[in-house]
């Protein structure tokens, strides 16, 4: 673990934690499960931001893309569609859920033997080779 910062560190420490927390549930089909209902709830969370607190708005529509653009060029001319920003009480909601997904992640690398943090490197070093490619 020699060159390695303490960022680095944290992510193999919280896929222990999640190893060693993690008393029911151990099987990977309740694992599996889980994740899929975390993700559902990450969603369900920004939905509610939405359509209960008003903090954010979603406003969509199709982008208006010159042919002739580069794809370089064509950031210029996508949005996110959020208009706003969440208010304190639907972001502690949204971490939470994000937090519930990470774990369910971390879980199932743990019983497929996988290492989180290195699938994050892999993947980082992805993005940042291709760029805007990185379809």
């Amino acid at each position: 673990m020699e060159g390695r910062s303490m960022k680095d560190l944290l992510w193999d420490e919280f896929q222990e934690a999640v190893q060693e927390g993690l008393v029911r549930d151990r099987s990977i089909l309740d694992v599996l499960s889980k994740l899929q209902d975390s993700a559902c709830r990450v969603q369900r969370s920004v939905t509610k931001a939405v359509t209960t607190c008003g903090c954010i708005k979603i406003h969509a529509t199709k982008p208006e893309v010159p042919p002739e653009i580069s794809l370089r060029e064509l950031r210029n001319y996508l949005d996110d569609h959020v208009e706003g920003s969440l208010c304190a009480h639907c972001q502690e909601v949204l971490e939470e859920e994000v937090g519930r997904q990470l774990f369910y992640l971390a879980a199932l690398a743990n019983i497929l033997n996988v290492n989180v943090y290195d699938i994050l490197l892999k993947e980082h070093k992805k993005v940042a080779a291709l760029g805007i490619y990185n379809i």
